[in-house]
């Protein structure tokens, strides 16, 4: 059973930074894409990030150049670097990872999701 356990949320004033992180279990890590979604109150989850096994990174184009996606295969985590934060990005954010696959904007590709973690950003 894959299991993914996100840490690094909290309160942040507007323009600073937050990093989270996904840590997963449950099969091997390295093999499989994994990513970041969110949800605002009263809004649909969003795509925020992927990275595939190789490393390839893809962004929503609300964090281009903002936010950055990494993973340590060793540690089996990925994590989401966010800059420049905007009251805009307050939200839910969730680690997601596929059956298989590359990636998707969809968020009913991904099976595994985990509890999730909020941020908020003041003004």
């Amino acid at each position: 059973q894959v299991q993914l356990v996100e840490s690094g949320g909290g309160l942040v004033q507007a323009e600073g930074s937050l990093r989270l992180s996904c840590a997963a279990s449950g099969r091997p890590f390295s093999n499989y894409s994994m990513g970041w979604f969110r949800q605002a109150p009263g809004k649909e989850r969003e795509f925020v990030a992927a990275i595939g096994w190789s490393g390839y990174t893809y962004y929503s184009d609300s964090v281009k150049g903002r936010f950055t996606i990494s993973r340590d295969n060793a540690k089996n985590t990925v994590y989401l670097q966010m800059n420049s934060l905007k009251p805009e990005d307050t939200a839910v954010y969730y680690c997601v990872a596929p059956d298989s696959g590359d990636f998707s904007l969809r968020p009913n590709w991904w099976r595994y999701w985990g509890q999730g973690t909020q941020v908020t950003v003041s003004s």
